[in-house]
């Protein structure tokens, strides 16, 4: 009887070490987000974007975007979008897949990039040579600071949205019959 006393409070001590030793990384500084574009709540996709969501924190958004350089769309993970579908984005054709966006900001406007290279952290490997399309869109400015970036895949719209500091862009998309 006593061995099994010793027994089992040595096992109890080993399980709840290991219960509590689990270390957990603090929460991400630009948390994951997806934006889904459905005709309605129960319809499938159409498409999605997986994306990080910086915070500008006091920061100028031109030293994080910076004017005239390829920037990743995000922080992270270089984001991403899913077409389930042929469809259109500002009047070109883009074939169902997925791609990774890029844009290069400008005052006035910004060069959406979609490159077939895929699960790439930041914009570091980025390459034109594997760009599939780029096209240019108007920039918006906001009257109210937007503090993390965020991408809305608006169906209703029929457009995508992106917004950071008081710059917005909309990317117009249609779906391919």
């Amino acid at each position: 009887m006593k061995n099994f006393v010793i027994t089992l409070i040595l096992t109890s001590v080993l399980f709840v070490e290991y219960g509590f030793s689990q270390k957990f990384a603090n929460l991400d500084k630009s948390p994951l987000d997806v934006s889904i574009a459905r005709e309605s709540r129960n319809a499938a996709p159409i498409g999605k974007i997986y994306y990080s969501r910086p915070k500008l924190d006091g920061r100028e958004l031109e030293t994080l975007a910076p004017a005239g350089k390829v920037w990743r769309v995000g922080a992270n993970e270089a984001t991403e979008l899913i077409l389930n579908q042929d469809m259109t984005l500002a009047g070109k054709k883009v074939a169902k897949g997925t791609y990774t966006i890029f844009a290069i900001p400008n005052a006035t406007s910004w060069t959406i990039i979609l490159n077939s290279d895929k699960d790439v952290w930041g914009g570091y490997s980025y390459s034109e040579a594997k760009d599939v399309v780029r096209f240019d869109v108007p920039v918006k400015v906001l009257t109210e600071s937007v503090e993390n970036f965020s991408i809305d895949f608006n169906y209703k719209d029929s457009a995508i949205y992106m917004a950071w500091g008081k710059v917005q862009v909309s990317i117009p998309f249609g779906v391919a019959m």
